[in-house]
């Protein structure tokens, strides 16, 4: 029988988050590897590839010391292997960050990459879609598996293998899992967020308050609108709050937005929850000058 693989993609600078994934690929597969690739074309032109954490040595540690028992059996599971290419076996035509003077094969999804987060970073998914694609060819993968909180990247990894009739891994086996936070706080495990300094972190998981109040009103019956004051209403008074107290660590509000799960349109200022349909509730704090997003679907 053949050894099912499972496949957990990264950028390095593991965390509790990432081991989360892990430990579900290694609980569902015979075989578990994990990725470690900083991403060139996920950086635009401004923002600093160079300045991205890399511990390669420390997290090849993390992953030594990661088991899980498999699913159903007496067995204790590690990662079978660690992929780490360099950016010139990634990018054999190399690799640069203006778009108009790159050379080689790109993969773009068409209309599900300017909305959410593709609004203030519109080549990001371009980058993403890109390089999981090689990747999924390099591992050709039974199962993957993506954090909840990076939404629209998870969902338009599914519209991805789904329109290039991929085999490995099939849609039903691209596996979103729920986001892994920290327990006293409720802030997403995250590599943005372990660079938060002391008032950024006190402040950073306000987003996450007004997503869940947010959530609560339109499961209520509330409007988009309504639900939308809702967040904002949180979300100001907080920063408010924040200021009084001295704590103003770079904050600003980017956005949050309610979205259809299928075109990532934006919803009708009057929509209400209808039986069986799912929406995605998604927003962007920066807080020290990191985004921290915080993405999910509300019922």
């Amino acid at each position: 029988m053949a050894q099912t693989v499972g496949f957990v993609p990264t950028m390095g600078a593991l965390h509790d988050g990432h081991l989360s994934l892990v430990k579900k690929s290694l609980a569902e597969n015979d075989l578990t590897v994990v990725s470690i690739f900083v991403n060139p074309a996920q950086f635009a032109p401004h923002e600093d590839l160079t300045s991205y954490p890399r511990t390669l040595p420390k997290d090849i540690e993390i992953l030594e010391n990661t088991r899980s028992p498999g699913a159903g059996s007496c067995e204790t599971r590690y990662p079978a292997a660690v992929f780490a290419p360099t950016a010139n076996e990634m990018y054999p035509s190399g690799i640069v960050l203006e778009i108009a003077e790159q050379k080689g094969a790109f993969v773009e999804v068409k209309g599900f990459s300017h909305q959410m987060e593709g609004q203030t970073r519109p080549t990001f998914f371009r980058g993403v879609a890109t390089v999981v694609t090689k990747l999924f060819n390099v591992i050709q993968p039974t199962n993957a598996y993506f954090g909840q909180k990076d939404i629209q990247q998870a969902l338009i990894l599914k519209r991805l293998v789904t329109d290039l009739l991929m085999s490995h891994p099939t849609p039903q086996n691209l596996h979103i899992v729920p986001t892994g936070r920290d327990l006293t706080d409720g802030l997403a495990l995250s590599s943005r967020n372990l660079y938060l300094s002391p008032a950024g972190r006190k402040v950073a998981p306000t987003l996450r308050q007004a997503l869940l109040a947010a959530e609560i009103a339109w499961n209520g019956g509330a409007t988009k609108h309504e639900t939308l004051v809702r967040a904002i209403t949180v979300m100001d008074a907080a920063i408010r709050r924040a200021h009084r107290e001295g704590l103003t660590a770079g904050i600003k509000l980017d956005y949050i937005e309610m979205n259809d799960t299928k075109t990532f349109e934006v919803l009708d200022a009057q929509a209400r929850k209808t039986e069986g349909s799912t929406v995605i509730l998604s927003g962007a704090f920066y807080v020290d000058k990191t985004a921290a997003h915080r993405q999910y679907s509300a019922g």
